[in-house]
């Protein structure tokens, strides 16, 4: 296992997995909210953009002041100065990826980065 880690997750409120992964790029976090909950603070970040993809469940995002719907299957990407706050639906559970990276650090894409 020198060149890869694996992990199985539970379903616990937030999983982060930059330790158990030994990740050195990007901070990736998986996140569960009940029926009726919502992430108690509202942040924004210094210099990471965040992309979250939603698995299952419905909700809300709260960003600047606006409200994005989401449900599973959806794909979101949030500046690091924008505010956020997130919302599982009343009547649904929200379970949703998050990935953290540094703005503009992408250097080169699969077919560039790829050795063959």
């Amino acid at each position: 296992m020198e060149n890869f880690s694996k992990l199985s997750v539970a379903t616990g409120a937030r999983t982060e997995l930059h330790d158990k992964l030994s990740l050195t790029g990007a901070e990736i976090s998986i996140n569960n909210l009940p029926a009726g909950t919502g992430v108690p603070f509202v942040h924004a970040h210094k210099h990471n953009e965040e992309i979250y993809a939603i698995l299952s469940g419905a909700g809300r995002v709260v960003i600047d002041g606006e409200t994005v719907e989401l449900a599973a299957g959806d794909w979101l990407r949030i500046s690091p100065a924008a505010k956020r706050q997130f919302f599982a639906a009343k009547d649904s559970a929200i379970s949703y990826i998050c990935i953290q990276v540094r703005e503009n650090s992408l250097e080169g894409y699969t077919k560039d980065d790829a050795v063959l």
